[in-house]
């Protein structure tokens, strides 16, 4: 009776052992989800091709502005990491409690450009107060940029443009687009003769080309900061969190442009 008894707990052991592993499993193979600017799209999408190769674990990634993305994650959204453009976007997703204060940090820096078609017969300008926007394009004709009410780099854009006095005569010829790469998109299709944009956003298509560089001055510093998403912080988000800020993902963003700090 004895043997038996034992028998039958060596087996209830071993089926939690098994229940148990399954478990780690199951949660193992579950992707981290990442919210990312859209200007970081083809930055991180090639990161995340990297840990995955690397590690075999998975990475869920959405993209959209940083503005459209902080309102989802205060909305409720399952994000697990949020990277956004700037500094305000994370602050309002800090202030609603939302974020895990230690993780945060100001990871990456960008640059603002002027960009036109491809085929444009304009060349290179100098982008100062002395620079005459509407000789620019013809009458009717839109200067892509994203937002400037909400977007990070429509902030960015409109800070610069202000600074500079160009603001009221860009103000009326926008064409406002949700995030920055379907700003870089009217551009190339030539929808638009001209569009402010980050430069690691100018190098995405052989469509368009830079024909000015915005002076950083003129502009709060572009800013990336990155973060865990409160209550977010499980091993395996931690190992991709950390994954970001190695040497692996700062030879990426590096190659796309980005400033890493």
């Amino acid at each position: 009776m004895r043997r038996r008894r034992s028998i039958v707990l060596v087996v209830a052991f071993a089926a939690v052992a098994v229940v148990l592993s399954a478990g780690s499993r199951g949660s193992a193979q579950e992707p981290v989800t990442v919210f990312a600017a859209a200007s970081l799209t083809d930055a991180v999408e090639r990161i995340a091709e990297l840990y995955e190769a690397e590690t075999g674990a998975a990475v869920r990634l959405s993209f959209a502005a940083s503005s459209t993305l902080a309102r989802q994650i205060t909305a409720g959204a399952p994000a697990e990491i949020y990277l956004s453009a700037n500094e305000r976007w994370m602050d309002h997703v800090e202030d609603a409690g939302l974020i895990e204060p230690e993780t945060r940090v100001s990871a990456l820096g960008n640059r603002l450009v002027l960009i036109a078609p491809a085929d444009s017969a304009l060349d290179r300008v100098t982008v100062d107060a002395g620079l005459d926007l509407a000789a620019l394009v013809d009458d009717g004709a839109r200067i892509a940029m994203a937002d400037p009410a909400h977007t990070p780099v429509g902030l960015y854009a409109r800070e610069a443009l202000r600074t500079l006095g160009l603001w009221g005569d860009a103000a009326p010829r926008l064409a406002r687009t949700a995030e920055v790469r379907a700003a870089v998109a009217l551009v190339a299709s030539g929808e638009a003769p001209l569009g402010v944009v980050y430069a690691t956003d100018a190098v995405v298509t052989p469509a368009v080309k830079v024909v000015g560089r915005i002076p950083p001055e003129t502009h709060t510093p572009i800013s990336y900061p990155f973060a865990i998403l409160e209550g977010a912080a499980t091993p395996a988000v931690e190992a991709f969190f950390a994954y970001l800020r190695g040497p692996e993902a700062r030879a990426v963003f590096e190659d796309a442009g980005f400033t890493v700090r």
